[in-house]
């Protein structure tokens, strides 16, 4: 069993109920972030699931130039300090470099390091030293075992708060897959576990100068990382995923996400 983990009044990990991060894949305005935002605190209120909302300020490892990045670290934790003082929520987004660590910590409650750059030291050192949460996305390109050693290094700089995301394994070109021995086997590192479903079901690249994605597998691949006992499941949610301006491809859409929640709900209770 991994340890508990507190985020605010979140706890995650140590056999608690399922934990939800979810949102946009990256904030398209004020207004549609928050609209998002209200959403999903409905939706979850509803099931009585705890929710950590998801949005990145910036997604710097688009797969072209052309691709949306979003407003930028400034303008966008701007947005995410008002979903959090006006919901109460708990709020999550992407870190790209150790000059970012500082300003993001005066807002965010988790600092979450990207696939891209789970093994790069100092960024983790520098999260781990301001004290916030980390959320560490396993990279594709890494052993489930070698996670213990990402993890070592922000226990090293005096942070124990860790969470560890499977986000799916580079399967050839253009592909994704999922091995559901990582679960467990990242649970043994003691720290809690995170299924990204969604992008675990992206084609990165897949459509030339951005990824593709399928996101009708989410369902299936999160009904069984739940079976095999994860702390939580992360997805990226939209009210109209074809018109998304990142990660329309691998996003659900919001009126779909109830029923799948209500059914991942049930697997965590019987399983845990």
């Amino acid at each position: 069993m991994t340890r508990e983990i507190a985020i605010n009044d979140i706890k995650i990990g140590a056999g608690r109920p399922l934990v939800l991060i979810a949102g946009p894949c990256v904030i398209e305005s004020e207004t549609a972030t928050l609209h998002h935002a209200e959403r999903l605190l409905t939706i979850c209120n509803g099931l009585s699931m705890p929710l950590i909302f998801k949005a990145s300020y910036d997604k710097a490892n688009r797969t072209s130039m052309g691709g949306f990045r979003g407003p930028g670290m400034r303008d966008g934790l701007k947005i995410l300090a008002k979903v959090k003082d006006s919901l109460g929520l708990a709020v999550l987004s992407d870190i790209h470099s150790i000059e970012q660590v500082a300003p993001a910590a005066e807002v965010l409650d988790v600092l979450q390091i990207p696939a891209f750059l789970c093994r790069q030291t100092d960024l983790i050192v520098a999260a781990a030293q301001s004290g916030r949460v980390i959320n560490v996305k396993k990279g594709q390109f890494l052993a489930p075992w070698d996670m213990k050693n990402v993890a070592a290094k922000a226990v090293a700089a005096g942070n124990e708060n860790i969470i560890l995301t499977e986000r799916g394994a580079s399967f050839g070109y253009n592909n994704l897959v999922v091995d559901m021995r990582s679960f467990p086997i990242m649970c043994s590192t003691g720290f809690p576990v995170i299924f990204d479903a969604t992008h675990s079901v992206q084609l990165p690249g897949g459509q030339g100068e951005s990824s593709g994605g399928q996101r009708e597998y989410v369902e299936y691949l999160s009904r069984a990382a739940v079976a095999a006992g994860i702390d939580g499941i992360f997805m990226e949610v939209h009210e109209d995923p074809d018109k998304a301006l990142c990660d329309g491809p691998n996003s659900i859409p919001l009126n779909e996400l109830p029923a799948l929640l209500k059914m991942l709900k049930s697997i965590d209770a019987l399983v845990k």
